[in-house]
């Protein structure tokens, strides 16, 4: 085992779980710390209250790539919280596989979780050796490229209805003094902007080629080497953000002073705490306007091992409050996300929410990079795509040889 490789309303009658006998403190580590963020980490937590247990807030500032090494270390290190949040996918597998975290297989088939979370593919990345680990909380897709419509305004042009009328108004915005593309400096961004235009660009077809099949031809070739070359294009127009985290990059848009930003539909959690309406202060394209295919990635709750038999029980009452679907409802709201159930009532949905549950109920999806190859993996893709946009000195064709050779290796 590698452990340093991780590091790099519905019906009335449905009601939230019943508290304990003995209500119990419960530290919850997860890296959610902008304004929109923590206005959804809050129903959680006043649901979880609601049932006589206590949600002790373990925030970590620094988004997943600071706070997956601490919390990890602190799982192998005999200091593990009650519960932690990662992505969907392969993040939490060695854990799993150390016999770190708890088994929520009973939990799971008490709450019918393979009937009514949707799409099940969520619910199979919880699964190791057909028991399920944990509990998916949201349905999050990376391809969203958001427009402040005041910038646009300002330069002249009219707001982008794709990616390349976007790329063709950048000039326009420059000269009007404007940021064309924000883009934050972690690592994690330039990987995730990439990845959008693979799917977005590339389609369906050559993304699953590349990252589900690891087929380092197609990553190679020609077809790949358009999506390097748009790319070049998105780090030219990116020049010039200066900021840090993906909210400050959001805040840039929202106050008009930059054009887009690609980023996950987190970033409408954003917009709505800054009391921005969809359709008219901002624009969100799904697939980047190009190809309406999100991929269904996400967050789910893990549950590490504990000696404390009162904790473990507060474990079976979190996760149980996390898929109920009045939590699901009032969490993903403010989240921007999509709930795990099919079966939830979302007409306070906004227009981009909208969108994407059209987008994911009619089965235009993929599954998501983080549940397709491993936390190593990813991580490579991450320096590659940070050294790539922080420089020109590495060429799109550089850059792909490089990617191809990641692909080669993946697991």
């Amino acid at each position: 085992m590698n452990i340093r490789a991780m590091t790099a309303i519905l019906a009335a009658t449905v009601v939230l779980p019943l508290g304990a006998a003995h209500a119990t403190d419960l530290e919850v580590t997860h890296w959610w710390t902008s304004g929109g963020e923590a206005a959804a980490v809050a129903e959680l937590a006043k649901a979880f209250d609601a049932t006589g247990n206590k949600w002790v807030d373990g925030a970590i500032a620094g988004a997943g790539s600071t706070a997956r090494p601490i919390m990890i270390s602190r799982i192998t290190g005999g200091d593990p919280m009650g519960a932690t949040q990662f992505n969907h996918g392969r993040q939490a597998e060695e854990l799993v596989q150390a016999g770190l975290m708890r088994d929520l297989t009973a939990v799971a088939e008490k709450g019918k979780w393979r009937e009514v979370i949707k799409p099940v593919s969520l619910l199979d990345s919880c699964t190791i050796d057909g028991k399920i680990y944990c509990a998916p909380v949201n349905i999050h897709s990376w391809q969203w490229l958001w427009l402040s419509n005041e910038a646009f305004q300002k330069a002249g042009v009219p707001v982008p209805t794709n990616w390349n009328e976007f790329v063709a108004a950048a000039p326009a915005l420059q000269k009007a003094g404007l940021q064309a593309l924000a883009l934050g400096g972690q690592p994690w961004q330039a990987n995730g902007l990439f990845d959008t235009l693979v799917l977005a660009i590339g389609g369906k077809e050559l993304y699953e080629r590349v990252y589900k099949d690891k087929d380092e031809e197609a990553a190679a070739g020609p077809e790949m080497a358009k999506i390097f070359a748009a790319a070049d294009q998105a780090r030219q127009l990116a020049k010039g953000s200066n900021v840090q985290d993906w909210n400050q990059a959001t805040n840039l848009v929202l106050t008009g002073k930059a054009g887009g930003q690609i980023m996950g539909d987190w970033a409408q959690g954003e917009f709505q705490i800054a009391g921005k309406k969809a359709g008219t202060d901002y624009t969100c394209l799904p697939g980047l306007g190009l190809n309406q295919v999100l991929a269904t990635g996400g967050d789910a709750f893990y549950f590490p091992l504990l000696d404390d038999e009162e904790k473990s029980k507060a474990q079976d009452i979190l996760a149980e409050t996390i898929v109920n679907p009045k939590t699901q409802v009032a969490f993903n709201l403010k989240k921007g996300s999509v709930p795990i159930r099919g079966d939830v009532d979302l007409a306070a949905a906004n227009d981009c929410m909208k969108k994407g549950i059209e987008i994911i109920s009619k089965g235009n999806v993929v599954t998501s990079t983080d549940q397709l190859v491993s936390a190593d993996t990813q991580k490579q893709k991450e320096d590659l795509m940070s050294e790539f946009f922080a420089s020109t000195s590495i060429t799109p064709e550089q850059a792909q040889e490089r990617f191809a050779e990641i692909i080669g290796s993946a697991d």
